[in-house]
């Protein structure tokens, strides 16, 4: 897998039947190792080991409904109260974050309702606020020790 422009980490990687497998340490297993879930485990990883999250928090590629489509969150953090406070899409390396990946996120937020949305592809990181009808961008995401 490429270099990201994200903290490395220790992880470990299998093969089963000629395809490599990552340890997701959320879901306390193996899951197929796309470059999309390259992103997502760094991402998991620098939202634990440098914001502070708890690994408690997390939901990952959860169910949800958007209208009559069922549609999955790559990464959500939960708030105490289990209400959807940080909202990230993943994308491949080499999947350009455009117009239509905030619009995707944008129908998640619709639906959610998380305090802050984030969009990345391990080489460009975006975090934003959406309220009252309004984005606004952000220098850094947020830490845990910030709003617990």
């Amino acid at each position: 897998m490429e270099s990201l422009n994200l903290p490395v980490f220790e992880y470990k990687v299998k093969d089963v039947n000629g395809k490599p497998y990552i340890f997701d340490i959320i879901r306390r297993k193996f899951v197929s190792l796309t470059p999309e879930e390259w992103v997502r485990q760094h991402f998991i990883h620098l939202l634990i080991n440098h914001y502070g999250y708890p690994k408690s928090l997390f939901a990952i590629e959860t169910g949800m409904r958007y209208h009559t489509l069922a549609k999955r969150t790559d990464i959500m953090i939960l708030s105490k109260e289990s209400t959807p406070f940080l909202l990230v899409e993943c994308k491949a390396p080499f999947i350009p974050v455009t117009e239509a990946t905030f619009a995707q996120i944008s129908r998640y937020n619709f639906t959610l309702q998380p305090a802050y949305l984030a969009v990345t592809n391990g080489m460009s990181h975006y975090c934003f606020k959406a309220s009252d009808g309004r984005i606004q961008f952000l220098n850094d995401f947020p830490f845990y020790k910030e709003w617990n």
